[in-house]
């Protein structure tokens, strides 16, 4: 069965709307992740380092022997072994010194592969350039690479980043912000519809007007006086209230690996479509050529090259109105077209405004 297929039956399965957590919808105001950022060395990697040239690298590993009383120059260090890299990480709010996060792990140089390698104790510093947290630890890949001799090789996944589970421990406490006369919820995807639900139903779940649609995307919850001292206690209970979320039609396309998604809101007017492609096959092959006999030349090769093109029949087909992911699975699936051919067949329709929803290629 068509893949594209089976995703539109899929979304016709679940395009009606459903409630949701406000956990999933919404961020708390002042509670936030803060980035944290630092480079570092990873070591023990078998060959598959920097180029042993690259003073870029030779540089930190000088610094790091200095720091260790050992005096040597960059200019006489060799190391294959040794890759500079980035170390990434998210502090969760309110994370607490001794805590481990998970970190990532990318190279900056000319490193093959991080296969095996061990990052040394590097620094994770925050936007303000202070030290959040210390990271060090063996890296976990999820794939390999093994080259040949000759050149051959085989290479599963990327191997030039990687994580360490837990492989950073917090030595800072990052700020928070305690909501004091109200608790403010940001919407994750801003829509007026949706705020508008959000601070119905958490007045219904609450009781009386307590929630306020600030914007599109903020709705303000006032915190009574009897709940100042229970402010945790009226974050986690909004966190259960159920809304119902609403947004724009969409179309989401991506022509790299021919991936389409339909949103719930999608319709299409009536159109008429005719798409055909056309096929090219392009063979070369060595063909021998001997000299003449008793010439002076030699035996060689000639490129023989046979183009082959190849036009599909393309029948115009009509398309009727749609209204629901259904109806547009079924219409679509008429032309039995591939599903990066239906990349071509929904840019054009949004382009005849035919389709209306908004349309994203990534």
């Amino acid at each position: 069965m068509n893949p594209i297929r089976i995703l539109f039956a899929m979304l016709a399965l679940t395009s009606g709307a459903e409630a949701a957590r406000l956990k999933e919808l919404v961020d708390i105001e002042g509670f936030r992740t803060n980035a944290v950022v630092g480079v570092g060395l990873v070591v023990g990697l078998n060959g598959t380092g920097d180029d042993a040239s690259a003073l870029a690298t030779r540089r930190p590993i000088s610094q790091l022997l200095k720091h260790f009383g050992s005096l040597v120059d960059p200019a006489d260090i060799k190391a294959k072994n040794v890759a500079l890299v980035t170390v990434t990480a998210n502090l969760p709010p309110f994370a607490r010194p001794g805590t481990s996060i998970d970190v990532t792990v990318s190279s900056m140089g000319t490193a093959k592969s991080l296969q095996g390698g061990t990052l040394i104790a590097t620094p994770l510093h925050g936007a303000d350039r202070a030290t959040y947290a210390l990271a060090q630890g063996s890296l976990t890949i999820g794939g390999f690479i093994a080259d040949g001799a000759s050149g051959s090789g085989s290479k599963k996944n990327h191997v030039t980043a990687g994580r360490i589970p837990n492989g950073a421990t917090i030595e800072r406490e990052t700020p928070g912000i305690m909501p004091v006369d109200c608790v403010t919820l940001l919407l994750r995807s801003p829509d007026f519809t949706t705020a508008a639900r959000i601070a119905e139903a958490v007045n219904r779940t609450m009781g009386g007007e307590i929630a306020k649609v600030r914007d599109a995307g903020a709705v303000s919850v006032m915190i009574s006086v009897e709940r100042k001292t229970r402010v945790v206690e009226l974050i986690a209970s909004l966190e259960a209230v159920e809304a119902i979320p609403d947004g724009p039609g969409r179309v989401i396309i991506d022509e790299r690996t021919g991936t389409i998604v339909v949103g719930a809101h999608v319709t299409i007017d009536a159109a008429a479509i005719a798409h055909g492609g056309i096929t090219i096959k392009v063979d070369e092959q060595k063909q021998v050529v001997q000299p003449g006999a008793l010439s002076a030349g030699k035996t060689t090769t000639v490129a023989q090259t046979n183009v082959e093109v190849k036009e599909e029949d393309g029948k115009l087909s009509p398309m009727p109105a749609s209204s629901t992911v259904g109806d547009i699975a079924a219409a679509l699936n008429v032309l039995g077209c591939k599903p990066r051919d239906l990349v071509s067949v929904f840019q054009a329709l949004k382009a005849a405004g035919a389709l209306h929803a908004d349309l994203q290629v990534l």
